[in-house]
């Protein structure tokens, strides 16, 4: 049980000084008041001296009560015992018991000081009722009010003990909420952190794939030495090609850094307004590249959250990347299929597929990530009929946040590629995906 004592200088006193400055204030005040009951009682030396050597072992227990709580509230009555039969003076070393008493019950010791408080009562009852009539020193009212005062010393040190353990759980509480937050924000930064990288890999990997493979196209073209006319419309179509991308590369690129530069704003649900209704400006660009893409839809589309929504295009983007890096594909089919619960996205090309045996890279790790991200499925292995096919599986919102569709994706009839297509890749070139 803690004392709020403090040192002149602010700082709480510790334990033993606070446990010496109150066992001296209680042998002040007993000694005090025994000096001034002397002047009205005399008795011989022999006794006074003992009863103030029990003065000084009842009140010098005190310095000892919180390390052995019971053995100094054992000495006190003791004490008590030993000197109010024997001393005249009657000096209230009561205080020592007492204080004894109910730092017993505060220290958690309750049947302890239970036991002395009804051991204290009965002895005190015991001699009293033995007396002959008329020399008793304790009447039954002030044996009453005895038993009370013992009852509410053992009664108040059960509360303080409770108030200090309700008081201790709730700094536990505070500290481990603490700790929790504390947790919480880490991960959340580490979520944060990779989900910027995830990003930023998306949007440099396939537009800088894409102005290499035009500008590749475009020197392929260049390096069989055609007509001025038409190697100026050649490299025109491909600078335009390169511009076109990087914009559009520099645009989401500022976007996803700029909650960066804005700590105090609120994070996007989208680094910028990519989703599946910007499909057909996605397979555009990858036709620019030399691509035939194809883009079918089924079922009826549905408005996706904007996480969602983006999960999904930069799924799609990505296995775009991969289809202009490693496959050497000429056709690519885009399927999206709209169920009752899911939406479900198939990228199919015609190329070689990826090496056996060779783990997948960190572009399909990102679309699993994206995908497990919001409870799907996701799959992506060569396909039965050659080429390589990723299958996504994406779950809608139950209940949907709104019944009416959303914009719909319009599918491209396919087209004719509008650069010159990109000069064969041999197998070595072809790195896993």
């Amino acid at each position: 049980m803690s004392l709020p004592l403090r040192s002149p200088g602010g700082g709480r006193l510790s334990s033993r000084a606070s446990d010496a400055l109150v066992a001296g204030v209680v042998l002040v005040v007993v000694a005090v008041w025994t000096l001034v009951s002397a002047r009205y009682a005399t008795e011989p030396v022999a006794r006074t001296a003992i009863g103030w050597a029990l003065i000084l072992v009842g009140c010098g227990a005190l310095y000892f009560r919180r390390r052995q709580p019971v053995a100094v509230a054992v000495v006190t009555l003791l004490a008590c015992v030993v000197y109010y039969p024997l001393s005249s003076q009657d000096g209230p070393l009561m205080i020592a018991f007492a204080l004894a008493l109910y730092t017993t019950a505060a220290e958690g010791r309750f049947a302890a000081s239970v036991a002395l408080a009804s051991a204290t009562l009965l002895a005190v009852g015991f001699g009293e009722f033995r007396q002959r009539p008329g020399h008793r020193q304790i009447d039954d009212t002030s044996l009453v009010m005895l038993a009370g005062w013992l009852i509410s010393l053992v009664a108040v040190g059960r509360a303080q003990r409770t108030r200090i353990a309700y008081l201790h759980e709730v700094e536990q509480r505070a500290l481990a909420a603490e700790r929790e937050q504390e947790a919480r924000a880490r991960q959340s930064a580490t979520e944060e952190r990779l989900r910027i990288a995830r990003e930023v890999h998306d949007v440099l990997g396939h537009s800088i794939s894409l102005i290499n493979v035009q500008s590749g196209a475009a020197l392929h073209r260049l390096g069989k030495g055609p007509a001025p006319e038409a190697g100026l419309v050649t490299a025109t179509e491909a600078l335009e090609a390169v511009k076109a991308t990087s914009k559009d590369a520099l645009r989401e690129l500022r976007a996803t850094l700029g909650v960066l530069r804005s700590a105090d704003e609120p994070t996007p649900t989208a680094p910028s307004p990519s989703g599946l209704a910007l499909l057909g400006d996605l397979a555009d660009r990858a036709r620019s590249a030399g691509l035939d893409v194809r883009t079918e839809t089924s079922g009826t589309p549905v408005a996706l959250p904007p996480p969602v929504d983006l999960a999904a295009y930069r799924i799609v983007q990505e296995a775009l990347t991969n289809v202009t890096r490693h496959s050497g594909a000429r056709t690519v089919r885009v399927s999206l299929d709209w169920g009752t619960d899911a939406v479900r996205l198939r990228i199919a090309d015609d190329g070689g597929g990826a090496p056996e045996g060779r783990p997948p890279g960190s572009g399909i790790r990102g679309m699993a990530e994206r995908v497990r991200a919001f409870g799907g499925e996701l799959t992506a292995e060569n396909g039965e009929a050659g080429g390589f096919l990723v299958d996504a599986r994406l779950p809608l919102p139950e209940p949907p946040a709104s019944t009416t569709p959303g914009t719909p994706v319009k599918p491209t009839t396919p087209a004719a590629p509008t650069a010159p297509t990109p000069p064969e890749q041999t197998p070595s070139e072809r790195d896993p995906r």
